[in-house]
This record gives C-alpha cells, sequence and structure tokens, in this order.
C-alpha cells in the first residue's frame, strides 16, 4: 500500500502504513484480554476506543477512569480516559514486540480512578506493530515513556495527553524531538498570562531529543530538565525508549524518580515550519475541550477576572491570535477589533496594560484576548511592537538592536460552545517592519 501523505486526523494505524499486519479487535466491558501475532519484530501501537460514563473533566469526582495496560502479563502503562462519556480513541505506544504470540490486556484501576467515574467500556482496540523500516519506526522505537509526577497520582491535573515529534536537521545529523500536551501546569505561569501569552491553558514541553548521524547511529541524547536547562540524557532505557520522569509543577522531566505509574502516548508527526506549537492542538481539537473543563474544575475561571489576577474570564469570549514574526531584543502585542454588546466598535489589547503580557520570542507564536459578554466576531486585528522587558537579574547585557517585522497572520478565531476553535477568516503573508513604540499595523479579516 503506498503512503498516503500525513493527515493529522487520521488514527496512527493508518499513518504508518508499511503493510503491516494489524488487529482491529471489537471489545466490550473491562477486561479486555487479547491475543495477537506478530510476524516480524517491531514496535508496538494499540488505539484504544473508550469511554467512561458519566466520566466528566471538569467535574469533581468525575474527572476520569483509569485503566491499566498490560503486554504478555507485564505493566506497560495507565491510561485515564479524560475525554469523557463520548467514545474516544486514545492512541498507546506498547513497547517492543518480538515476532511470535503476544497478549494484551486492559484492566480498570479502580484505586486510580475518580471515585465517582463510573465503568469503563472499551469498544475497540487496534494494534499494529512497526517494523523496522522508515522514520516511522525510529520515531516510535525512540518515543520517551513518561512517568507521572508524583503529585498528580491520584489526582486529575497536568496529565500528558498527547506526544508528537519533529525531525529536524542539525549538525551531526537529524534530531527526532519529542513534545508533549499535558493539560495544564500547576507551577510556571499564570493562567492569565498564559493566556495572554501563549493563547492556551495546556502546557507544552519538549521533553526529549535523539540525534542521528547520517547512518542513523545515536549520537546524542538530551532533555529539558528543571528550569529549562536542556544536558545529556544519560538515563535508563526500555529497549529504545528512554524513562523520564516528570519532576516539577511546571512539567520538566528528570532521569530518575519515585513514581511507578507511567504514560506512553504513541507520538505523530507534525512539521511545523511557519506554525505555532499550538497548531498540534488545532489537529486534535479534543485538547482544548480537555484542557477548558480543567479550568472550570480547578475553579480558574470568573467573570470579572482582572489581568494579574491568575484568574480568566470564559474561554469562550476569547480571540485566538497566531502570527509569525521576526522578533530580535524586542515584545510585540496585538489587538482585535470587535463591537461591544452595544454595538460600538472597540479595540481589545491582549496585554491588558501588563508589559508582561506581551510576546518576547521570535517565530510564529499563539496569544489571546478576552472580549465583553456579547462582543461581535473579530474584524481586524493589528500589532504593535515595544522595547524588551530589562534582563533578568544574572542574565547578561542584550547587546543586538531590538527589532520587528511581522511577517504572518495564520489565524484568528474563536471557540465554540465545546471550546473548540471555529474557523478562522484571517490570513495574510508579508514583511511589515513594526517600529518600537510606534504605531499600530492592522491586518483585517477577508470578506
Amino acid at each position: 500500500m503506498s503512503d498516503p501523505g500525513y493527515d493529522a486526523g487520521m488514527p496512527l494505524w493508518v499513518l504508518v502504513l508499511a503493510a503491516l499486519p494489524f488487529w482491529p479487535t471489537a471489545a466490550g466491558p473491562l477486561p479486555v484480554d487479547r491475543a495477537f501475532t506478530a510476524s516480524a519484530a517491531g514496535d508496538g501501537v494499540a488505539v484504544i476506543h473508550a469511554s467512561c460514563d458519566p466520566c466528566d473533566w471538569g467535574v469533581e469526582g468525575r474527572e476520569a477512569a483509569a485503566l491499566r495496560v498490560l503486554v504478555d502479563g507485564k505493566y506497560s502503562q495507565h491510561l485515564l480516559l479524560a475525554r469523557g462519556s463520548d467514545d474516544a480513541d486514545y492512541h498507546v505506544s506498547l513497547g517492543r514486540i518480538d515476532a511470535g504470540e503476544h497478549r494484551l490486556r486492559i484492566e480498570a484501576d479502580p484505586a486510580l480512578s475518580a471515585k465517582q467515574a463510573g465503568a469503563a467500556t472499551v469498544s475497540r482496540v487496534d494494534i499494529v506493530v512497526i517494523t523496522p523500516a522508515g522514520d516511522d519506526y525510529v520515531a516510535q522505537s525512540m518515543a520517551p515513556i513518561l512517568y507521572a509526577r508524583p503529585n498528580t497520582v491520584g489526582r486529575f491535573t497536568d496529565l500528558p495527553v498527547f506526544m508528537w515529534y519533529e525531525i529536524v536537521p542539525v549538525p551531526r545529523g537529524r534530531q527526532f524531538r519529542y513534545s508533549v500536551i499535558f493539560t495544564n501546569e500547576d507551577g510556571g505561569t499564570a493562567t492569565d498570562r498564559l493566556m495572554a501569552t501563549w493563547g492556551r491553558t495546556t502546557d507544552i514541553e519538549f521533553v526529549y531529543g535523539v540525534t542521528l548521524d547520517r547512518a542513523g547511529t545515536i549520537v546524542a541524547e538530551e532533555f529539558q530538565g528543571p528550569g529549562h536547562e536542556v544536558p545529556p540524557f544519560r538515563g535508563r532505557h526500555e529497549g529504545a525508549h528512554p524513562l523520564l520522569w516528570v519532576s516539577t509543577d511546571n512539567n520538566m522531566v528528570s532521569e530518575s524518580g519515585p513514581t511507578e505509574v507511567r504514560y506512553a502516548p504513541a507520538p505523530q508527526r507534525f512539521d511545523l515550519a511557519d506554525v505555532s506549537r499550538e497548531a498540534v492542538m488545532d489537529a486534535h481539537p479534543w485538547t482544548y475541550t480537555v484542557a477548558a473543563r480543567e479550568m472550570v474544575r480547578e475553579r480558574k475561571i470568573a467573570d470579572d477576572a482582572a489581568p494579574g489576577s491568575g484568574r480568566i474570564p470564559d474561554l469562550k469570549r476569547y480571540v485566538f491570535v497566531e502570527a509569525c514574526t521576526e522578533l530580535q531584543n524586542a515584545a510585540v502585542t496585538f489587538a482585535v477589533q470587535a463591537a461591544d454588546a452595544s454595538g460600538a466598535s472597540r479595540w481589545f489589547d491582549a496585554d491588558r496594560g501588563v508589559p508582561e503580557f506581551r510576546i518576547v520570542r521570535t517565530g510564529c507564536f499563539r496569544g489571546a484576548v478576552p472580549l465583553p459578554a456579547g462582543a461581535s466576531e473579530p474584524g481586524a486585528v493589528r500589532f504593535k511592537a515595544y522595547p524588551a522587558p530589562p534582563p533578568r537579574e544574572g542574565e547578561p547585557p542584550r547587546k543586538e538592536p531590538p527589532s520587528v517585522t511581522l511577517t504572518r497572520v495564520n489565524r484568528v478565531f474563536t471557540v465554540d460552545d465545546t471550546y473548540q476553535p471555529r474557523p478562522s477568516r484571517f490570513t495574510w503573508t508579508g514583511a511589515a517592519p513594526l517600529a518600537i513604540g510606534g504605531e499600530w499595523y492592522e491586518v483585517r479579516a477577508a470578506r
């Protein structure tokens, strides 16, 4: 079968496509116990179609049902059914699978399930063994296994729900870079600043990178540790899979830790040229819903939330903007134009008068600004450059002259009643220099 090309909406067992055997199995109430045969050795992936009723990630006591996944009687990982009562597909790595007969078992774990979660149902399991050929196998065989942060075990917070990888050229060859979407971060950036400068309440973190030379030999490994440092990885592996422990409240990882509960989301490939990392969420919009439900449950939503309070208004009131700049030693913000409930047209600034709410990174970024209740859809967006914030204590002085050039506006959108993105009417490419402290540069919606 020929490769149909990448489609982020496809199930992983379709994406890998190397004329490999897979085993779709009907299932039902737990436990699910299924045999499968691997005609050749490789790395296994299961797509578990499951639901949990009356689970609701946004309701305390009903957050999720926990499942234990075992391969040939050995613990593989836990899976939390965080997507509620609708049947959903959960992609998980099974690790090294030798040729021959095997058995996959999925069982309930009442100890880690919400007290009122109800029974979990597995409607189907699709299993594929990716054999050693091509980048799909390389990426899958080296995907990290994440051990739970100690203060999340038995709780329903900061859950790793999606993993992706990129392949980027580096001087020594190619690096496979793995990143993870967590439902939130209990430490680090405050929620209101997170929305202004990242346009999301999820936590997206690079966790592990592995460099292969032209011969396909591993020549370097690294991970993102506490303090956002990126040291060489010298920890343990299971097969070729690195073992990482989530160790900080902003979801940095370490080479060891005290927990035994672990997660192994199967990674999917993304090319993020000319888009932000949040484009991965756009391709999997259920991530918006899960993140929003966690905000509701953790009481981080307040209609009168003031900037700097750490809380935010209803996420359905936000306008999300994705744009790209070439930025050096500067900061940038945006504003959107909309009519308020009275019909008066106004501009709403994303920084909300707080300098810390401005974007200080170059490349493609996502940000968001709340509108008053009853406001119209945005009709225009504009951008402005500011001086960079002063260096932090211990940082060297900046020598580069400040500059900002706006190069793209990829998306401007709102979310629907399920918190998932509506279509955008905005797109723009060009090269618009923004004077530091100068005038706004405006882009209008297509008619």
